[in-house]
C-alpha cells in the first residue's frame, strides 16, 4: 500500500452504523474502501480498527497505516450524512492528529455516499430527495425505479423519461417529479409550453358590400355587420367569382361559412346544387340538420350517406334537393351506380385532409376526380350550365401550397390563433385518469373568464363505452356525445352545453372534427382513435377547440397519458412516446398514397364512371396511380371486360369492397354461407363510414 499512500489525493469519510467508511481517491478515481473504527482514549478518539474492503471480505491492517493516509492526503472529507457526533467525533481524531486544515464536512450524495463513492454536490448541482439531497445520476436512477405506476401500469420510456428527466434538474426535486407521476396537478411540472395568440392584420369585409343573392344577402346582414378575417380574405380573393379555393384556417374561426355563401348563392342564382361532404356520417347529420335550421326557409336540403352493403338506402335522399349534405363515400356511391345528380354548383369538402389516411385517403381523390369529370361531362352536355366551384376546408395542413396547387386551387390561408393555448401534460393510468379528469374539469367550471363564461370541457377518448364511463364518473353535471347517440339526445347536449347546464362533455376522437361546443378546456383521455393513434393533424385540429375568444380569455389543454400501454397489439408505439411525438410533431403533408388494393378500386370506380377515360381520372388524382398494372389485375380478376365493369365488378365497385373481400363472399356465396355472416366483420371495421 506504500505506493497508494505516496500518491493520495482525497480521503472521504461517511458513517455507517458505529464505523466509518473510507473511501481513498487519486485523480478522481477510487483505489480502494475500507471501514475504521475508532475507540476513546485518554487523548481522545484514536483509530482502533482499520479494515481494507474487497467486495464482501475485509482484510483487517495496523490502524496507524489510516493515520498515514490522512498525513499524505491533499484533503480531508465528511460526509454531511454523517451524524452531527460522528462528524465531531471525526473531526476531533484528526485534529489530534494535526490534520484539521485539511479536514472539511461537505455535502454529498446521500446514495453515493452509501455505496463507497465521493461525490459532493453543490446547491446548482443536487436534487432533493426526501429531506436530503442526491447527485444527478443518483437522481437519474432512482427516477428509473420510480417510473413504474403502483399495479404496474406500465415503464415510462422515450421522450416521456427525457421529459421527466429534464424537468427533475429544472427543478432539483426528485419527489414532485414522483408526485407528478401519481397524478399531482403541479401545474410548474404539468406545463409544456404555450401557444401563443396570433392575429393576422385583415381588413374586414362588410356584409353589405357583398353582391349575394338578395335572400342570402339579407339572411347574412341580419346576422353580421362584418366577415370574419378568413371569410374576408377568401371574398377578397375570387370566392364571389367563382374561384376554386383551399381555406386553410384554425378552427372556430368561421371558414365553413366560406363554403356556404359560395354554394348557396350559387344555388339561389339558379347556377346548380350544392354538396356538402363530411368524412363521417354523424358530421353528415349534424350539418344536415344545422343547413335545414338556417337556410331550409330557401332552399331544400337532404342528405345522403354511405348504403348498406345489403341494401342500399339511398334512394331515401332526393337527388334533386338544392343542398345535399353527404359523405364522400355516399355521394361516390351514387356515381358509382350511376345516379344522375343534375347540376352541381358548388362542392365543399371538409375536411380535405382525410387525403392523407391510409385507408380512406384513396376513395376522396378518386371522388373529387370522378366527381369533377362528371361535372365536366355535363357542362359539355348542357347548355347554360358552367360545371361547379370547388372548395376545400381544413383546419391542419403540412403542405398546404402543394396541396393547393394539387387540388387547382387558390390557397386561402389565415394562420390566427384568436387566444393563447396553454399545453399540459400528465401521467396516469386508466382509473387514475378519470379522477384527474374529474378534479380540472371541476377547477375549470367554478372558474369565470372575464367575459362572464364558467370554464367548459371537452374530454376526447377513443370508445363509446369510455364517454359513458367517464361522464358517470365526474361530480359536475357531464354527458356523454357520440355517432350511438340519436339526433335528439346530441341536439338536448349541445343546448345544455351552450346554455352553461354541462360542466364538460365526453366524446369519442372520431366525432372531433365536427364538436362545435365552446368549451375553455379540452383533455385527452387518450391519444387514440379507435384502435388507431392519432395524428398531429388530428390532434392539433383537436386540442384547437379550446378557447373561443367571444367566451374565453385562454384555452387549456391537459394530455393524459398512460405510459407503455397501447389500446390494440397493431399498435406500434405506446402512448408516453405518442404524446411527445404529437406535441413536438410538425403537421404532416397532405398527399395520397396507393398500394395495389387502393389502386384497383379507385382504377374499377373510374372505369365504371368513366369508362375508357379512366386513365385520364387516374392521372389527375393526387396520388400516383399505377393504372397499367391495376387495369391488368382488374381483367386477371374478372373485374371487367374491356372498360366496361363487368357484374361481378359493378357489385364490387358498388360497396366499396377490396378485392380480397370480394374474393372472400365470392367463396362464401359457394359454400351457402348466409349472407350476413359474410359481411358482418366488414360492417364492423367500416360502421363510421
Amino acid at each position: 500500500m506504500s505506493k497508494q499512500v505516496q500518491e493520495v489525493e482525497t480521503i472521504f469519510c461517511h458513517e455507517t452504523g458505529d464505523d466509518y467508511l473510507v473511501v481513498v481517491e487519486r485523480d478522481g478515481q477510487r483505489l480502494f474502501r475500507a471501514k475504521l473504527g475508532l475507540s476513546e482514549t485518554s487523548a481522545g478518539p484514536r483509530p482502533a480498527k482499520f479494515r481494507l474492503k474487497d467486495g464482501s471480505s475485509e482484510e483487517p491492517r495496523q490502524p496507524d497505516e489510516f493515520v498515514e493516509l490522512a498525513r499524505r492526503a491533499q484533503r480531508i472529507r465528511i460526509s454531511e450524512q454523517t451524524s452531527r457526533a460522528g462528524r465531531q467525533e471525526l473531526t476531533e481524531m484528526l485534529g489530534g492528529y494535526q490534520l484539521e486544515d485539511k479536514t472539511k464536512a461537505v455535502r454529498t450524495c446521500r446514495y453515493c455516499a452509501s455505496a463507497g463513492r465521493y461525490s459532493p454536490i453543490t446547491t446548482d448541482t443536487a436534487i432533493k430527495d426526501d429531506n436530503d439531497w442526491i447527485c444527478h445520476d443518483c437522481a437519474r436512477q432512482e427516477l428509473e425505479r420510480q417510473l413504474t405506476y403502483a399495479g404496474g401500469s406500465g415503464e415510462v420510456t422515450g421522450a416521456a423519461k427525457d421529459r421527466l428527466e429534464d424537468l427533475m434538474m429544472e427543478v432539483q426535486d426528485l419527489e414532485r417529479i414522483v408526485n407528478l407521476l401519481k397524478g399531482q396537478l403541479d401545474p410548474d411540472l404539468t406545463k409544456f409550453d404555450t401557444i401563443s395568440a396570433t392575429t393576422d392584420e385583415v381588413d374586414p369585409v362588410r356584409v353589405d358590400s357583398l353582391d349575394l343573392h338578395a335572400d342570402l344577402q339579407d339572411l347574412l346582414e341580419d346576422r353580421f355587420e362584418t366577415l370574419l378575417p378568413v371569410q374576408s380574405l377568401s371574398v377578397e380573393n375570387g370566392l364571389l367569382e367563382g374561384d376554386d379555393q383551399l381555406v386553410v384556417s384554425a378552427t372556430a374561426t368561421g371558414k365553413t361559412l366560406v363554403g356556404e355563401i359560395a354554394g348557396i348563392d350559387r344555388v339561389l342564382n339558379g347556377e346548380g346544387k350544392m354538396l356538402f361532404l363530411v368524412p363521417l356520417v354523424a358530421l353528415a347529420n349534424q350539418k344536415h340538420e344545422d343547413f335545414k335550421d338556417e337556410y331550409g326557409h330557401l332552399v331544400d336540403v337532404s342528405i345522403r350517406v354511405g348504403a348498406s352493403r345489403i341494401s342500399d338506402n339511398g334512394n331515401q335522399f332526393d337527388p334533386n334537393a338544392d343542398v345535399i349534405v353527404g359523405t364522400y363515400e355516399g355521394i361516390d356511391h351514387a356515381l358509382r351506380t350511376g345516379k344522375d345528380m343534375g347540376d352541381i354548383g358548388a362542392v365543399v369538402i371538409d375536411e380535405v385532409h382525410t387525403l392523407k389516411e391510409e385507408d380512406r385517403g384513396h376513395r376522396l381523390d378518386g371522388l373529387i376526380s370522378r366527381l369533377k369529370y362528371t361535372c365536366e361531362q355535363r357542362a359539355k352536355r348542357r347548355e347554360g350550365y358552367n360545371g361547379a366551384q370547388w372548395v376545400y376546408l381544413s383546419a391542419t395542413v403540412g403542405n398546404p401550397e402543394q396541396l393547393a396547387g394539387a387540388l387547382e386551387s387558390k390557397l386561402i390561408e389565415f394562420e390566427e390563433r384568436p387566444v393563447p393555448i396553454e399545453r399540459h401534460v400528465t401521467f396516469a393510468d386508466g382509473q387514475e385518469k378519470v379522477r384527474i379528469e374529474n378534479k380540472l374539469v371541476k377547477r375549470e367550471f367554478d372558474t369565470e373568464s372575464s367575459k362572464g363564461y364558467r370554464g367548459q370541457t371537452i374530454i376526447f377518448t377513443n370508445s363509446r363505452r369510455r364517454c359513458h364511463e367517464i361522464s358517470r364518473k365526474l361530480d359536475y353535471s357531464a354527458a356523454p356525445y357520440h355517432a350511438g347517440l340519436d339526433y335528439g339526445k346530441r341536439k338536448q347536449v349541445e343546448r345544455q352545453f351552450s346554455e352553461q347546464e354541462l360542466s364538460a362533455v365526453v366524446t369519442t376522437a372520431a366525432l372531433a372534427a365536427g364538436v362545435d361546443f365552446p368549451a375553455s378546456q379540452v383533455i385527452f383521455d387518450s391519444l387514440a382513435m379507435g384502435i388507431e393513434w392519432l395524428s398531429v393533424q388530428e390532434f392539433h385540429q383537436m386540442l384547437g377547440r379550446a378557447g373561443r375568444p367571444d367566451y374565453h380569455d385562454k384555452g387549456t389543454v391537459y394530455v393524459l397519458v398512460e405510459p407503455d400501454t397501447a389500446y390494440h397489439n397493431s399498435m406500434e408505439m405506446s402512448e408516453d412516446e405518442v404524446a411527445f411525438k404529437l406535441l413536438k410533431g410538425e403537421m404532416e403533408s397532405v398527399m395520397t398514397h396507393y398500394d395495389e388494393s387502393a389502386a384497383i378500386e379507385e382504377t374499377l370506380a373510374n372505369i365504371t364512371v368513366g369508362g375508357k377515360a379512366a386513365k385520364a381520372l387516374n392521372d389527375r388524382m393526387l396520388g400516383d396511380v399505377p393504372t397499367k398494372h391495376a387495369i391488368g389485375k382488374l381483367l386477371q380478376y374478372d373485374f371487367i371486360d374491356g372498360f366496361e365493369p363487368t357484374p361481378l365488378g359493378q357489385v364490387v365497385t358498388q360497396h366499396f369492397l377490396e378485392p380480397s373481400e370480394a374474393f372472400m363472399l365470392v367463396d362464401g356465396i359457394r359454400k351457402d354461407a348466409h349472407p350476413y355472416e359474410l359481411v358482418a366483420d366488414i360492417e364492423l371495421r367500416d360502421a363510421d363510414l
